[in-house]
């Protein structure tokens, strides 16, 4: 038994706000068998003799932090090692990243394979999409592979395409393509996630060697962030195993949840019955459209014509389109509903978010469904009216707010005008009644929830520009959109998401209140520590 004594926020109860002091938070948490026993006052929570006691000193425990869209599995392999880091975060400019992707081809001994991972034109101003022929100039025989920030494309070389097996007589993998001339000869570019994948397979075989050992570094950095149970939405049949073993062998540091990777014709590779509060397999998913900075999401109104546009390679009134039509999304849908699986569902452009909610209404009619939880993931441009829409079909939705950090400026000035500016509405959302939740998408962004709930509150950009097309929300439905909310979402609100008793014992230790703090100081927090069934890291 573990008596654990400081200052514990209840985000499952309304007491977040300006009001909100020292004297309102509960002082002790008796944990046993990674369980939480009792929270409350010194007085309220027993002090068992036989207890081990930690003080938790001047830190503030919330429930532990849930990542409810991640992609551990790609930024296990795309981070670090020998991939070539060109995101944004870490390069500013189109000479840093040539720079980068021409040093790794010039090293020595002479690399079989060059993967470089983060492209993008949007922010690293400057770059130009290169051409099979470019990249064949300065990579030669040696395969070539640079993976868009967004991992919604990547260019490559002839080499590359070879040794993946892609050539001109190579159909469309169903959802995704490949770029091709006037004539049907590859131009060296490939769309969403199957092409990419099937480009990037053999670049990556070496890397996925190490995976064991590179997924429990990652997922330490994850437990380090305060985040401790992270949801992966590029499950495969094959993480399952890798997954259980890192468990078994004490090196799974958070709670994982699998979201499969579907296409038509796929079946889900474990039962709906599955795994243990570890490690589990939640839903599925498939992507509706695609990234808004490569000009494919599915909207209803064109690009902007401006420099930035023409820059990614589109063309004055260009308007993206979607991956599947809904009747292929039903499609889809039907191989898990029955079934029972979760679906999530990539939909950025309104028309996307149209199509999805329409076959989350044909699947839920057909199938008779109750409490599903079906997701709508990033939610880009989704109004006020389909968000009220969803919440009555009672599909719930997850934000990726932190494009307005990054990219909010690109996406008023560069992209979608005045649209832009209601990016990632996640006022809206609460305002229809959502258990809205917030995410990071992998290797886009940096793991960075407690910016997510500042950003959601002020809408603001890095250049302090404000996003005013949206609505802002309250401190506490910022706090349980990555916790209390993302549990629910991932089915695991009997387990985490609160400190109450009768769930496991996750929290985050912080340095500053998170009930009051500004929303600068609560971006910036550090996480002084982290526990998963009580125990403390």
């Amino acid at each position: 038994m573990l008596r654990i004594t400081g200052r514990f926020v209840r985000t499952d109860l309304d007491c977040i706000g300006e009001t909100a002091g020292p004297a309102s938070a509960p002082e002790a948490m008796l944990v046993e068998h990674g369980r939480i026993v009792a929270v409350g006052s010194q007085d309220e929570v027993p002090a068992p003799a036989a207890a081990r006691r930690i003080d938790l000193g001047e830190g503030w425990a919330i429930p532990g932090l849930i990542e409810p869209h991640g992609h551990p599995s790609e930024a296990a392999q795309l981070l670090g090692g020998d991939v070539i880091d060109i995101r944004p975060v870490t390069l500013e400019s189109a000479d840093a990243v040539w720079g980068a992707v021409k040093r790794a081809l010039a090293a020595e001994p002479r690399p079989e394979r060059v993967l470089a991972n983060g492209w993008d034109p949007l922010l690293q101003r400057g770059l130009v999409p290169p051409s099979i022929v470019d990249l064949d100039a300065i990579a030669g025989d040696i395969p070539l592979v640079i993976v868009h920030n967004s991992l919604h494309s990547a260019y490559f070389n002839t080499a590359a395409a070879r040794e993946a097996g892609v050539d001109r007589g190579t159909p469309d993998p169903a959802g995704a393509s490949y770029g091709r001339d006037a004539s049907g000869e590859l131009t060296g570019v490939a769309y969403e996630a199957a092409a990419v994948m099937r480009i990037a397979g053999p670049v990556m075989a070496a890397v996925r060697q190490q995976l064991p050992q590179r997924m429990a570094e990652h997922l330490a950095e994850v437990r380090r962030r305060g985040i401790t149970t992270v949801a992966d939405l590029t499950w495969t049949g094959e993480l399952g195993p890798l997954f259980d073993g890192l468990r078994d062998a004490g090196r799974l540091p958070v709670r994982v949840r699998g979201y499969e990777m579907s296409r038509p014709g796929a079946r889900a590779t474990r039962p709906l019955d599955n795994g243990d509060a570890r490690v589990r397999q939640t839903g599925v998913k498939v992507w509706s459209d695609g990234s808004p900075w490569v000009g494919n999401i599915a909207t209803s109104f064109p690009y902007l014509d401006t420099e930035a546009t023409r820059g990614i390679g589109l063309e004055p009134g260009h308007i993206g389109r979607a991956n599947y039509t809904t009747e292929q999304l039903i499609d889809i849908g039907s191989q898990y509903a029955g079934d029972g699986w979760q679906l999530a569902c990539h939909s950025h452009g309104d028309v996307a978010v149209d199509s999805t909610l329409d076959a989350y209404e044909h699947l839920i009619r057909d199938f008779a469904l109750r409490d599903h939880r079906f997701r709508i993931e990033h939610c880009g441009l989704m109004t006020p009216a389909q968000f009220r829409r969803a919440a009555d079909l009672g599909v719930t939705v997850s934000l990726f707010v932190d494009h307005i950090t990054y990219w909010g400026d690109v996406l008023v000035d560069d992209l979608f005008g005045e649209r832009g500016a209601s990016w990632a509405d996640a006022g809206a959302a609460f305002a229809a009644g959502h258990r809205a939740t917030f995410h990071n998408d992998g290797t886009v962004t940096p793991y960075e929830p407690l910016r997510n709930m500042a950003v959601a509150e002020t809408r603001t950009s890095r250049t302090g520009r404000r996003l005013d097309g949206g609505t802002a929300v309250t401190r506490l439905d910022a706090l349980r959109a990555h916790t209390a909310n993302a549990a629910w979402q991932l089915r695991s609100e009997h387990e985490v998401g609160a400190l109450t008793p009768g769930l496991r014992a996750d929290f985050a230790v912080l340095d500053v209140d998170p009930r009051t703090a500004q929303p600068e100081a609560l971006a910036e927090a550090r996480v002084l520590a982290s526990a998963v069934d009580g125990e403390i890291e």
